[in-house]
């Protein structure tokens, strides 16, 4: 059986990014002295590719995807989701998936799900149309009427992913998603995001303190520094040609996963 290569760079380019920030820097003000958290940070995501975000822990990441997201301005430099740089236009483009799932316990997975589609105008029957066919895609129409206290934490996950998918906006923003699950479930959990997004193409900016999911998951993952937070190396994503575990403990990802470490040294 194949499996990956460690130089995979994305396939995919256009003319005007997906995501664009130039120059960001953030600060906070604080009673003894300013927190500078982010300083000179740039890059640019292509329509349709996923990326992810490493660092030490306050870095910056968290705060990163929110000013991303419009939930924050940057104090200086600029952030463009899908041309629009003004921090509601930008809310407007973007979905964000926290690490608690947020699943509502009176509702049902299947209505947990269809509420981005409610929350959009959709009557309900059409808001679980929608979501009974992304369901099916994602092999959790079993589940369909299970609320989510009878769910695994990674069926919840499941269910909130595709709640995030419903919402449709042209970025997709995961800020640590899996963080909170174990071991054996997290790595499944990969596995299925990775389908997940081959079925639901979406543009996706990661954050995750885990070196080996960024890898696995994402086309081209960042490396920060410590506070203040700047973008060190940029490394291409494994090429997934097998099932995870035979990419994750192939030569080339272990190579690919050192160079990751080296640059977070």
């Amino acid at each position: 059986m194949s499996v990956m290569t460690p130089e995979r760079e994305s396939p995919k380019a256009s003319p005007t990014p997906a995501v664009s920030v130039d120059a960001l820097g953030k600060e906070f003000s604080t009673r003894r002295e300013p927190i500078q958290a982010l300083e000179g940070v740039g890059f640019a995501i292509a329509p349709g590719d996923v990326v992810g975000i490493v660092g030490p822990s306050g870095c910056g990441k968290s705060t990163l995807l929110e000013i991303v997201a419009g939930l924050q301005e940057p104090s200086r430099g600029t952030v463009r989701v899908d041309g629009a740089s003004d921090a509601v236009e930008r809310l407007r483009r973007c979905v964000l998936m926290p690490q608690l799932d947020l699943l509502l316990p009176w509702r049902s997975a299947l209505d947990n799900a269809g509420l981005a589609r409610e929350l959009q105008g959709d009557p309900r029957r059409q808001a679980r149309r929608r979501a009974m066919a992304l369901f099916e895609r994602f092999g959790l129409r079993d589940f369909a009427a299970a609320r989510p206290d009878e769910l695994s934490g990674g069926m919840r996950q499941r269910v909130a992913f595709a709640r995030t998918l419903l919402a449709e906006r042209p970025l997709v923003l995961l800020d640590e998603p899996f963080a909170s699950l174990d071991a054996i479930t997290r790595a499944e959990l990969q596995e299925w995001t990775v389908g997940a997004l081959a079925a639901e193409p979406r543009t996706v900016l990661l954050v995750t303190h885990d070196i080996e999911e960024a890898l696995y998951l994402c086309d081209r993952v960042l490396v920060m520094t410590a506070r203040p937070g700047r973008v060190r190396a940029g490394l291409p994503g494994a090429k997934r040609a097998g099932p995870r575990r035979e990419v994750v403990t192939s030569e080339a990802f272990g190579r690919l996963r050192q160079r990751a470490l080296e640059a977070l040294a």
